[in-house]
Order: structure tokens, then C-alpha cells, then sequence
């Protein structure tokens, strides 16, 4: 483990349901209704690619992303008083940064929804690295998010671990060839058996240790 790259949503900050609620009621203002447990399989990745991906043509690129930034706006305004990180967390990074071992964020969340998290929980300069979805072409599970984020670590993406919560950010981690670990905030372990990747499964981080993480890999 020369490397560590945490996605965001659901991995560092439990959120994921605030944004699932937040699509499933702009999806539903524009007369495509589905059902939280539809939104949480289906919709996943940048935010323009969920909208083309649904609504085809309908909207032009421009309509596309003002969509977007309504869906997050919301999203911001609610977990702005709710932020708080996942347990375990700020002593893991403690660990992490004692080791000297390099840091990621790689996350398909757009600038604004990065700089709530790290900012308000004033984190931002332990990572050498953040990448969002304004910094790459191709959304989750193409690799690239991963393959920058340890580019930018000058570190091989192999040797790097993945810290994910969604099956399609396991994806990603597999594509890209690193191993992950998977903490079960939105998804359970048993929906990811078909990966051969991942090391291991936590509930949070209270328990991990990097000493308990090197004998797995």
C-alpha cells in the first residue's frame, strides 16, 4: 500500500441517502419518477451523464448542467447541517499521515460538494490529491478518476488502495487494477461478491488499522 485513495460520498461523509432523496425529487419535477430503491441502483456517476443517460436529448448541454447544479444545490442546503465524518475516520487519516503514506480524494461529485465536505471538516490539506468530476472526461466506472489520482500521488494505480462504498465505485477500483476496501454504508456486503478485488468489508473506521491492511494485501 504505497497509495490510498478514498472516494467521497458515502465514504468518508454517510450522504448518500441526502443525495438519493435530493435525485429522486428532481427526477420527479421533471416527470421521470422512480423509486429510492431505483435511484440507489441506477443513479450513479457525473451528473450530466445520469441526465443525457435518462432523458436522451431532451435537454441541451446547457439545461443539462443548470439540472445538475438545482440537484445539488438542494442537496448542499440540507447536509450542510448534518455533515459529520464517518467514525473512525479523522483518527484513520491521523495514521495514514504518520506513515507518510500519500492521500487521495477521487470522487465524481462536482467542486461545490467537495469543498462543503473538506472544508467544514477542515481536512482539505491532507490530501495531495482531489479529483472531481470537473477534472476528468470520463465518469465512474471508467478509471480515470483513479488513474489521475495516482498519477498525481506518482504512485502505480495498483499499488494504490481504493476506499469505496458504491458497487459501481468497486467497478471503477477493479478497472483500474487496485485493490479496495468497501465500507457498507449504502450497499451490503453480500452485493459485492462478485468482485475478486476487494480485501476487505467495515462498517467504519474504527477498527482499520494500516497494520491489519498490509497483511490482506
Amino acid at each position: 500500500m504505497k497509495g490510498v485513495i478514498f472516494d467521497m460520498d458515502g465514504t468518508m461523509v454517510d450522504n448518500m441517502m441526502v443525495h438519493h432523496r435530493a435525485w429522486q425529487r428532481k427526477l420527479a419535477s421533471l416527470g421521470f419518477n422512480m423509486t429510492i430503491k431505483e435511484v440507489m441502483n441506477e443513479i450513479h456517476g457525473v451528473n450530466e451523464e445520469i441526465i443525457e443517460r435518462i432523458f436522451g436529448d431532451r435537454f441541451t448541454p446547457e439545461q443539462r448542467r443548470r439540472i445538475a447544479w438545482e440537484k445539488e444545490q438542494e442537496y448542499r442546503d440540507i447536509y450542510v447541517h448534518e455533515l459529520q465524518p464517518i467514525p473512525g475516520l479523522m483518527s484513520f487519516l491521523n495514521t495514514l499521515q504518520d506513515e507518510s503514506i500519500p492521500l487521495a480524494i477521487a470522487t465524481a461529485a462536482p467542486p461545490e460538494n467537495v469543498d462543503l465536505v473538506l472544508d467544514n471538516l477542515n481536512i482539505r490539506d491532507r490530501f495531495e490529491s482531489i479529483v472531481h468530476s470537473g477534472n476528468v472526461t470520463n465518469g465512474k466506472p471508467h478509471p480515470e478518476v483513479y488513474r489521475k489520482s495516482a498519477l498525481n500521488l506518482q504512485v502505480p494505480v495498483q499499488e494504490c488502495l481504493v476506499i469505496e462504498d458504491s458497487v459501481i465505485g468497486a467497478q471503477t477500483a477493479l478497472n483500474a487494477g487496485s485493490p479496495a476496501i468497501i465500507i457498507t454504508t449504502t450497499h451490503s456486503a453480500e452485493e459485492f461478491n462478485h468482485f475478486p478485488h476487494i480485501i476487505r468489508f467495515i462498517d467504519d473506521y474504527q477498527d482499520l488499522t494500516t497494520e491489519s491492511i498490509q497483511r490482506l494485501l
